[in-house]
């Protein structure tokens, strides 16, 4: 006999994880999570490169109900999170409803039954309700390069990393100037023997202050609890005045973008170098970097910048899109994730036979950036526009996961699944799309992963601050599953 829970999650990095405190909270037991790593974690145990580390402050890139003490600094290492998400399955007592090492390979919804039936890399398994958490960076994007398989040194992804790698005294090119690339190449730079950088498009990048918790700081949050909630509300008040500098307010981008020019002739000396550096696009369009030491390794002899994109790979060569050719022994593609596409969407299969990824093809699309029309009793956290530029994506996850459980409470009291009514989802879209037209994500001059290139729209970030989010989610009355009445009538006919 098939497996049978209420509730399967997909993934357990903060949005799977944090699903499963909504429903334990709620007293909602009846859950698995499917996890195909090895541990919890998601991007935090995915990403190990040198200097990996979180932009959003500590103490605000967390679960609210699982406040953490003992973090280093303001900005918390890669691998501090991952045993942070480890201790919340200590905490939580989830390891009974944790099945580590299980991909999901199908869900198809069950009409007739009112289920999804899903299979895993180890069986199949029924529940009434999909969570989907599978996160939006999880894929790595490998560009298209001609000859890059006769690159005969090491190469691999950012989010790959080869810790059995020799790079220490090697000529290494990194390819990309994303967030990743920022922090991983200040620290290669100080063992390779030369690093080439390859940009194609400059970041603003600002002061990053990455101050350390001291011993006595770490005890006092521990001790007073009261004063590590205020500093929660400190950091979360900061995060949502940046929106304004972000997404477009004049005023506030002007402000921002002066601190990013002064922080940038503070550090490179060299005009051209500096001019190579400089952003032709507004600020916010593209993602906002923090670092304190990229401009100094770019700076310094250990670093060469390519300021144009790879083109191609000769053998050992690296070839600009300028032309120039570069000799290294090793190639870093810090060049992404595939965001706007989601891996996962072709796996899903809902009413009619439609595939997530097919009624996404013109892009993802969501009511409340968490339900979407023809997927019945499915529930999709940090996907559809739920995604932040400016405050802490853990927030997010917690307003959705919430949502999700109110939602869980509708379908017990009516007794029949949830089909959204895709005149909500589309006017939900038409409210995303309204709110972004004239942001820096749309108007700004640059390409980001934001924007679904096959529609143009927004549809990773929500174009808001997360009070808004919050505020928006909880004007939802349940009408937007007004058709589950008539869907169940045509499921019976």
């Amino acid at each position: 006999m098939t497996a049978h829970v209420e509730v399967a999650i997909v993934g357990a990095g903060f949005a799977g994880l944090g699903m499963a405190i909504a429903l334990r909270r709620a007293g909602r037991d009846d859950f698995a999570i499917l996890e195909r790593g090895s541990s919890v974690g998601g991007t935090w145990r995915d990403n190990t490169y040198p200097g990996v580390a979180c932009d959003v402050p500590a103490h605000l890139y967390g679960f609210a109900s699982h406040p953490n003490p003992h973090w280093s600094g303001l900005f918390a290492r890669g691998d501090e999170i991952h045993r942070y998400l480890q201790s919340i399955v200590d905490a939580e007592r989830l390891d009974d409803r944790l099945r580590l090492g299980t991909a999901l390979t199908g869900a198809q919804w069950d009409d007739e039954w009112g289920v999804w039936r899903l299979e895993t890399s180890r069986g199949a398994l029924s529940a009434d309700v999909l969570v989907l958490a599978c996160g939006r960076l999880t894929e790595p994007s490998i560009p298209d390069l001609p000859g890059l398989e006769s690159f005969p040194g090491p190469i691999f992804h950012s989010a790959r990393w080869d810790h059995s790698a020799e790079l220490a005294g090697a000529r290494i090119g990194v390819v990309g100037t994303g967030a990743s690339a920022v922090q991983l190449v200040p620290e290669l730079a100080r063992t390779a023997a030369h690093v080439t950088l390859f940009q194609r498009t400059p970041a603003w990048i600002v002061p990053r202050d990455a101050r350390p918790y001291t011993d006595a700081d770490r005890e006092r949050f521990a001790a007073h609890p009261g004063e590590l909630a205020r500093l929660r509300a400190q950091l979360y008040a900061e995060g949502e005045a940046r929106f304004a500098s972000r997404s477009g307010d004049a005023d506030a981008a002007a402000a921002a973008r002066a601190v990013a020019e002064d922080h940038l002739a503070a550090q490179v000396a060299d005009p051209q170098l500096r001019a190579a550096l400089t952003p032709g696009y507004a600020f916010g369009c593209k993602r906002v970097l923090l670092s304190d030491d990229f401009y100094p390794a770019v700076s310094s002899p250990a670093v060469t910048l390519e300021s144009s994109a790879l083109a191609g790979v000769d053998g050992r060569t690296l070839v600009s899109a300028t032309g120039a050719r570069h000799e290294v022994d090793a190639l870093v593609l810090a060049t992404g994730f595939a965001t706007t596409r989601q891996p996962y969407a072709e796996l899903v299969v809902g009413e009619e036979n439609v595939t997530l990824d097919e009624h996404w093809a013109e892009g993802m699309t969501a009511f409340g950036s968490t339900v979407v029309s023809g997927f019945p009793n499915m529930f999709v956290l940090d996907g559809p526009n739920a995604a932040l530029g400016h405050n802490s994506s853990v927030l997010m996850i917690e307003e959705q996961a919430a949502y999700t459980v109110r939602c869980l409470v509708h379908r017990d009291r009516s007794g029949e699944p949830l089909r959204v009514d895709p005149a909500a989802e589309a006017a939900y879209t038409d409210e995303i799309a309204e709110a972004a037209a004239s942001t820096p994500w749309m108007t700004g001059g640059c390409r980001n992963w934001y924007v679904d290139d096959r529609s143009g729209r927004l549809t990773l970030l929500w174009p808001g601050t997360v009070d808004a989010f919050r505020a928006r989610l909880a004007r939802a009355d349940g009408s937007e599953f007004a058709l589950a009445a008539a869907g169940a009538e045509k499921g019976a006919s």
